[in-house]
């Protein structure tokens, strides 16, 4: 007990140290360049003390339990030896983390109601549709991503050509892709690697590689990541240009 409690408090200085920049940057301009008080002082220090505990709880929450499952996992399915079942459960990881990705929800449907006043959607039924539709596309591409990323690692790919193939991709699609679907897409390769995906993507990452004999956990762990966020931008392009 004595330890949980001297770990949490560990994080939370942590976590002051993170915000002290962002407090510092956002009080040095509105006190000494714009030279004005700080609106509703009162509700900005309490949320501050929200935003301070809710990122020590989250930080606290992975290193507890996500990053643990996701590497025992990783390190069970090495054990069963199954490449198959190895790749379905990455796929599923993938695909299901980013479904329940709050980012990609809030994206989707605010792309929903920007796609009613362009004409492109007109009934309710369709903006769901769309934001359905598109959610579940991104989700689709980053299941893909996790399975590559796991076969790189399996295989001992090398990271960089796979990276210069999917901005190679990115680059041809955005030729022939909508106007109106590149900021989207784009902005779907960041948003699809956030709060939830990435740190059980990098902890099956982590495990796979420390479960391999061969593999390094520091040059072949990480990576999984960046190829994440590459294919969902390729995906939504393509559902612009299908469309």
């Amino acid at each position: 007990m004595k330890k949980t409690i001297k770990q949490f408090i560990n994080n939370l200085i942590d976590s002051s140290k993170d915000l002290a920049p962002i407090i510092g940057v956002v009080s040095f301009f509105q006190i000494i360049v714009l030279q004005q008080s700080i609106p509703n002082l009162m509700d900005i220090i309490m949320g501050t003390g929200f935003v301070l505990l809710g990122l020590t709880l989250f930080v606290y929450g992975l290193k507890l339990g996500l990053f643990p499952i996701g590497e025992a996992l990783a390190y069970g399915f090495v054990k069963k030896g199954s490449i198959f079942w190895l790749l379905l459960f990455s796929f599923a990881l993938g695909f299901g983390t980013t479904v329940a990705e709050p980012a990609l929800i809030a994206i989707t449907n605010e792309a929903a109601k920007i796609a009613k006043l362009g004409g492109i959607v007109n009934t309710q039924t369709e903006i769901n549709n769309y934001a359905k539709t598109l959610r579940f596309t991104v989700a689709i591409s980053v299941g893909l991503a996790v399975v590559i990323g796991v076969l790189r690692i399996l295989k001992g790919w090398p990271i960089q050509y796979l990276i210069i193939s999917g901005y190679l991709l990115v680059i041809a699609t955005t030729f022939f892709a909508p106007d109106f679907i590149i900021g989207l897409a784009y902005d779907s390769g960041g948003v699809t690697t956030s709060t939830i995906t990435v740190p059980l993507l990098t902890a099956l990452g982590v495990g796979l590689a420390s479960s391999i004999s061969g593999r390094n956990p520091l040059t072949d762990g990480f990576g999984m990541i960046a190829i994440a966020s590459l294919l969902p931008i390729i995906a939504v392009m393509l559902f612009g240009i299908l469309q």
